[in-house]
């Protein structure tokens, strides 16, 4: 009957068979990103059709790359983006963990166990897990603290040998823009500029432009500058329909282009009038007002970026002005110092200096293109880790620690439940251990041996024991200073659980070739290398 209700041009998979292409779906994905997890973490190298090439080991950013089209695999891919919007980090983990669970289901389905008791099981297990999360973290201590975080972000990339600066830029900038537990990561901005060492990277208390002067004659350097932001261009407008102006002697041209002159002048005398000495406008400015602007040594800069207008704003306290006609004294910002500085064979505009500085700037430095893209995804990584770890204020032991105890902590639980779901909360017990396992193997060390030691020192009440992979022992990781935010885990633990029981759930899977398909087009239901 179902055959006669659904067109012949779908194709169906239904019920076990579904369930084991989602999951192996899963699991592919899963098993792409765990050798980027960790210290020892290998990069990817990701090739666009146009020849492009990103090198990294960043979860995110592989996945977000990666052509998917199986549709259990683009529902393990949108965790990653949710990890990645809520704190910025732990892609990798909460990818690893939902494929582990759906891994383990499979397990528990072979044992005819419906997907509807796993699933209750695997939502237990979680909620028992975010309870114990809560229990075994620990309050931040101060900056100290906040750096261990920065360094342990950043630990596994490419740029880790440059974390101690790295991280305290990170720190510095979080600490200048912070509203006590409050960190808006938009009001620290990323400059890359290609040159020099990763160690020249630094915090700019302010904005860094990647514009210079808009004439050569302007003054290099405005100490106590007093900035008009333009919105409109600072040219004569043209008319917006086709229009002819008829000229009938030299005398009549010459009145034309004095007018025309006398207009830009205008411009320039009334944002002398208000006491500008810097002009920073979103649009172009004409060359016969770049030269009066010169002339009345007033610093401008054009085609400023929309963001960045608005970031220069919030930062000298300025006003963006859609005309000029309205400009008043009261919209000008303020910075102690605004000056051009040349870097390589470009020319940059530093705003600096300001009272209330509610945006920093910091500028990443690198010898190519990859090396700064890959030290940009680090610092986002590390401020992801900080405004989670300032808005709940808790952290916990890191190189699988948690995890392990987690794991000896659910494996408990389950013997208080009756039933199927017991089996579940067992499973889902079992995930976490995928972690340090995987740790362990990135690092080139037996995953049973150091699994079994750490399961060891757990059940000796050293909770906080987990993998140093650099000293390749297992430590006190907080004692250490390896420490991750506890909210990165929790939704980790959150999303990766959500999702393994929405595919777990699915026993149907029905999909339309569409118009104009043929019979040899490729099946996204399967195709999910």
């Amino acid at each position: 009957m179902a055959d006669e209700v659904i067109s012949n041009e779908s194709e169906r998979i239904l019920g076990r068979d579904a369930q084991r292409n989602n999951i192996l779906a899963a699991r592919v994905i899963s098993e792409t990103v765990k050798t980027t997890l960790g210290p020892s973490g290998m990069d990817k190298m990701l090739v666009d059709r146009a020849g492009g090439v990103t090198i990294t080991n960043d979860g995110a950013t592989i996945l977000d790359e990666m052509e998917i089209e199986h549709p259990a695999a683009k529902m393990i891919v949108e965790i990653a983006k949710t990890q990645e919007e809520e704190v910025g980090d732990g892609t990798t983990t909460a990818v690893m963990l939902a494929g582990k669970l759906l891994e383990n289901a499979e397990t528990l389905l072979d044992k005819k166990i419906h997907p509807t008791s796993i699933a209750k099981g695997y939502r237990w297990a979680a909620n028992k897990a975010l309870e114990l999360l809560k229990e075994l973290s620990f309050e931040i201590d101060g900056e100290d603290d906040l750096l261990k975080i920065t360094h342990t972000a950043m630990t596994g990339k490419g740029v880790e040998y440059a974390k101690e600066k790295l991280g305290s830029v990170v720190v510095d900038s979080v600490k200048a823009v912070a509203n006590g537990r409050i960190l808006d990561t938009e009001n620290i901005r990323i400059q890359k500029k290609k040159g020099q060492d990763i160690e020249k990277s630094s915090l700019i208390r302010g904005i860094v432009l990647d514009n210079g002067k808009a004439n050569t004659h302007m003054p290099e350097r405005i100490e106590n500058a007093k900035i008009a932001l333009i919105e409109e261009s600072l040219e004569v407008k043209g008319p917006e329909t086709e229009a002819r102006i008829s000229v009938s002697s030299p005398e009549q041209l010459q009145q034309f282009i004095s007018q025309e002159d006398r207009m830009l002048r205008d411009k320039v005398e009334k944002l002398k009038a208000v006491g500008a000495n810097v002009v920073i406008c979103q649009k172009g400015i004409d060359e016969v007002v770049q030269f009066y602007l010169a002339k009345e040594g007033i610093y401008g800069v054009r085609r400023i970026p929309k963001s960045d207008m608005q970031a220069i704003a919030k930062t000298t306290s300025g006003r963006i002005i859609s005309k000029l006609d309205e400009i008043e004294e009261g919209d000008l910002g303020g910075a102690g110092l605004v000056e051009e500085k040349k870097e390589n064979d470009d020319f940059m505009t530093y705003i600096t200096n300001c009272e209330k500085p509610g945006v920093v700037t910091i500028l990443i430095r690198g010898g190519t293109e990859h090396v700064i893209d890959e030290v940009e995804r680090a610092i986002e990584d590390a401020l992801g880790d900080l405004a989670s770890a300032l808005k709940d204020s808790r952290v916990v032991a890191g190189g699988g620690a948690i995890e392990i105890e987690l794991n000896k902590r659910l494996m408990e639980y389950s013997t208080t439940l009756k039933g199927r779901e017991r089996l579940a909360v067992e499973e889902f017990a079992r995930a976490l251990e995928f972690i340090p396992t995987t740790l362990a193997e990135n690092a080139g060390l037996d995953p049973i041996d150091i699994l079994t030691e750490l399961k060891g020192s757990h059940d000796a009440g050293n909770r906080n024991f987990g993998l140093n992979l650099f000293a390749n022992s297992i430590e006190d990781n907080l004692l250490h200073g390896i420490i991750e935010p506890m909210k990165i885990k929790e939704q980790a633990i959150s999303s990766a659980t959500e999702v393994a029981i929405m595919v777990l759930r699915i026993d149907d899977v029905i999909a339309a070739r569409g118009k104009g398909a043929n019979s040899g087009s490729t099946n996204p239901m399967t195709n999910f290398d």
